[in-house]
Formats: C-alpha cells, sequence, structure tokens
C-alpha cells in the first residue's frame, strides 16, 4: 500500500516535492500531466503554486487533486 503525502512543496518548472508519511521524498515533474483537460489549468502559475495536502493527496483546489499512488510510484527519490 502506498503511503500518504504528509507534505508537498511546489518547486521551478512545475515540478513538486513531495514527503510521505513513511518519510520518503520523491520528486514529481507535472509537466507532462499538464496537457490532460484535468491538469490543464495549472499551467497558471498562480494556481500551481497552491498545492497543498489534504487526507493525504495533493490538491490544488475542489476539481485538481493528484493521487498519492501517482506521485510515490512515478516519482523519482530525492
Amino acid at each position: 500500500m502506498v503511503p500518504d503525502v504528509i507534505q508537498v512543496k511546489t518547486l521551478p518548472d512545475y515540478c513538486l516535492e513531495a514527503i510521505f508519511e513513511n518519510g520518503e521524498r520523491r520528486f514529481f515533474d507535472m509537466k507532462l500531466l499538464l496537457s490532460y483537460p484535468a491538469f490543464s489549468r495549472l499551467t497558471e502559475q498562480n494556481l500551481f503554486m497552491k498545492a497543498h495536502v489534504n487526507y493525504g493527496t495533493v490538491v490544488w483546489n475542489d476539481e485538481i487533486d493528484l493521487s498519492p499512488d501517482t506521485l510515490y510510484i512515478r516519482g523519482r527519490p530525492f
């Protein structure tokens, strides 16, 4: 089972640093996902910078979120 995200930090060039409840840190590049309609609004830098954690998931607003599974499995360890 994938651990929940406990902290997220936005990085330059649409990247994220996620810290998981097991202490692992992962680097995730969002640029490839920005072409999908579900994530296209995140090209607005002000919205992208609002990433935060809600119940173990990275969210931006009520409509846009990113599962901890995606971040953990597709993310690169720091």
